[in-house]
């Protein structure tokens, strides 16, 4: 794998920090800027809907700019817009720098995953994706409790600051080893062309499955402490260990999947999605036994990115004439999920159905991706039989 292709991670690694982070730091930024739970929640909503329309908007505004130069711009307001935030004391400028850093993170995402699958070739495929999300896994084990424990020890403007100081070794790394201009050398496809591949109705069913795995993960995470203080009994010390628990369990999920999923992927992505149904409803079941709780926040943090990673992979399968927009529309529906996830869970806290509630709608959200899977299959196999038929030779008469 070239280098350049972890450089990318590493890069990714510092904005997944700031993705997630505020998972460890909601009851922090809801007691300093005096809002709800449920406001300080929808901070990550927030950020997720700059992804969804950053993604696609920043990638077609930059398909012809050269990768790196795209690539430096977006990380370079991404720092800006936290250091920004770590000084400010309104709640709306933060949701504000939210969604900027949020759009310019959308930006980079896309560029980043086209570039990685140029470099990595046509059969890494999945092992160039997984080393891209897997920036996201090792800010889950590594960023996002480091910023929970900052938090906790010098307040959440410190985890701010942190994600700032980390970005700057990313663009120094990206200026060495990012190729200047596009890594594959081939001639661009239009815009028009590329929108119109992705019009493609298995492709679309795709992005939507995505984004209703991803709201289930992100539903469940982004309320992952008050879950394990209030409803499994662990002190806010314990809040970074769990955090740093869905870490790992992903970091070892996406590993496992760029190896197989380029080989098997509607198996890793059916078993997974049946898996992650079934354990988000056994882990609002058994979330007050504190040694279930842990085990199934390893397991789910494995099968969410484990499948994430294929569903990617996928998309970049179902359109390969419309590589750049193809990473956006990807980027868009993981935070499609992102956003949305956040949102749901809040409701029903809202609603006063108690911590398990998020959950539940996790589990919910899990059900309707699965028969989203189901219609995919049902689809390609319409499409086998059509192609059959007119492969078959007609009937002598």
């Amino acid at each position: 794998m070239p280098f350049a292709v972890y450089v990318l991670g590493l890069a990714v690694f510092a904005q997944g920090t700031s993705e997630f982070m505020l998972s460890g730091l909601l009851s922090s930024i809801a007691g300093d800027l005096h809002v709800s739970l449920a406001a300080a929640g929808l901070l990550t909503s927030a950020f997720a809907v700059g992804m969804v329309a950053g993604a696609p908007l920043t990638a077609l505004a930059g398909r012809t700019w050269p990768r790196r130069r795209a690539l430096l711009l977006f990380l370079g307001v991404f720092v800006a817009v936290h250091v920004v935030g770590a000084l400010t004391s309104s709640y709306g400028v933060l949701l504000a720098t939210r969604v900027v850093g949020a759009l310019a993170n959308g930006g980079f995402w896309a560029v980043a995953l086209v570039t990685a699958l140029a470099l990595a070739g046509p059969h890494r495929r999945a092992r160039a994706t997984a080393v891209v999300v897997g920036g996201v896994t090792v800010a889950c084990v590594v960023g996002v409790p480091a910023g929970a424990l900052l938090g906790e020890l010098w307040g959440w403007r410190a985890a701010f600051w942190a994600v700032a100081l980390v970005s700057v070794p990313a663009a120094v790394a990206l200026l060495a080893a990012v190729p200047g201009g596009r890594p594959d050398g081939a001639p661009q496809a239009g815009a028009r062309s590329e929108l119109r591949a992705l019009a493609r109705p298995r492709l679309l069913l795709t992005l939507l499955v995505m984004a209703l795995v991803q709201g289930a993960t992100f539903c469940t995470f982004s309320y992952l402490e008050p879950l394990v203080t209030r409803v499994t009994g662990f002190g806010a010390g314990w809040v970074p260990v769990v955090l740093a628990l869905f870490g790992v369990g992903s970091f070892a999920g996406v590993t496992l999947a760029g190896r197989l999923a380029d080989a098997r992927p509607d198996a890793v992505i059916g078993l997974g999605m049946t898996a992650l149904a079934a354990g988000w409803a056994a882990l609002a079941l058994t979330a007050g036994h504190p040694a279930a709780a842990l085990a199934l926040v390893l397991l789910q943090g494995a099968l969410a990115f484990g499948t994430g990673t294929a569903l990617i992979t996928r998309v970049f399968h179902l359109a390969p004439d419309a590589p750049t927009m193809a990473g956006s529309f990807a980027t868009a529906a993981f935070n499609v999920g992102a956003a949305t996830g956040p949102w749901l869970g809040g409701l029903a806290l809202g609603a006063g159905l108690g911590f398990r509630a998020p959950v539940w709608v996790s589990a919910l959200l899990m059900c309707l991706a699965l028969a989203g899977t189901a219609a995919l299959s049902v689809s390609s196999d319409a499409v086998g039989r059509t192609l059959s038929a007119r492969r078959r030779p007609a009937p002598e008469r």
